[in-house]
């Protein structure tokens, strides 16, 4: 097996007396897809910095290949309605490309009629294919995405995720995927990290090709890019992220083999779904 890209151990961070990243361990090498998931405030965004060496731990570790190349597309992308700022300009703002090469870049995103349009003039999906193309110009060995179908229409999620796989493999990059959807994930995803404030579990998201509901609402092509992740844990969050019940443990304070199985109490309805079980590999809170 290949070495990790980025290898996180036993990641532990503090903001004062609030514990953010708790035992937190998490390896990513090149050409997967790891989508991580958890709601809002769960540390997620946190735990990718510390990764990326923007934000230092308390204690634990990161390994990074040197010289690793990150590209990274953020959840939106303000820009002021009356700054004339060209989708080619755009491009270049921080690196030199030509002309020729912006094309080719937004060609391969789908998206090279909008060269010469305003970026202020976009659409969400067609934002988010030009910030991908941005990354392509640095060919990233892992590319970062933060929430990257927020804003954009169902069948246009689709589309993405379908570009963000063809990426995947014609650059050999790992792909980290940041969400608070804790369901609907991309289908391709070598593994889902369900996480708030720890790693609550892993596995792999159910393909809904087969069923006829999904195939309906998206479309035949469209579903096969489409997942769904079903999971339970053993314990519960309190609306401040930290673990109550379930398992009759702290664990803020030990994390050591237990393999969960609780209902999430992340603030999203986990009503059961008219789908199969996806095949879950339990790897809650454990601390390498």
């Amino acid at each position: 097996m290949t070495a990790p890209l980025i290898e996180g151990r036993g990641l532990t961070l503090s903001f004062g007396s609030e514990r953010v990243l708790d035992q937190v361990s998490l390896s990513i090498r090149a050409g997967e897809i790891i989508t991580l998931i958890g709601p809002n405030g769960a540390g997620k965004s946190t735990l990718v910095k510390t990764l990326l060496g923007l934000q230092k731990p308390d204690s634990g570790e990161v390994i990074r290949k040197p010289g690793l190349r990150v590209g990274y597309v953020p959840q939106k992308l303000a820009i002021d309605q009356v700054l004339p700022l060209t989708v080619k300009r755009f491009l270049t703002l921080t690196r030199s490309a030509t002309r020729n090469h912006c094309e080719k870049v937004l060609t391969q995103v789908g998206a090279s009629h909008v060269i010469d349009a305003q970026m202020s003039s976009l659409s969400g999906g067609e934002a988010q294919r030009v910030m991908l193309a941005r990354t392509l110009l640095l060919r990233p060995e892992l590319l970062v995405l933060d929430e990257p179908t927020q804003g954009v229409d169902v069948s246009g999620q689709a589309e993405l995720y379908r570009l963000i796989d063809e990426i995947r493999h014609e650059l050999d990059c790992a792909v980290l995927m940041i969400s608070h959807d804790l369901h609907l994930v991309m289908a391709k995803t070598d593994q889902v990290v369900c996480f708030n404030r720890h790693v609550c579990c892993s596995g792999i998201p159910e393909t809904v090709r087969q069923h006829p509901e999904y195939r309906s609402l998206f479309g035949v092509r469209e579903a096969d890019a489409i997942g769904i992740y079903t999971h339970e844990h053993d314990h519960e969050h309190d609306l401040s992220g930290h673990v109550v019940g379930g398992c009759g443990h702290d664990h803020s304070h030990d994390h050591h083999n237990h393999n969960h199985g609780h209902n999430h109490g992340h603030g999203h309805s986990h009503a059961p779904h008219n789908h199969a079980d996806a095949p879950i590999r339990q790897e809650a809170d454990t601390a390498k």
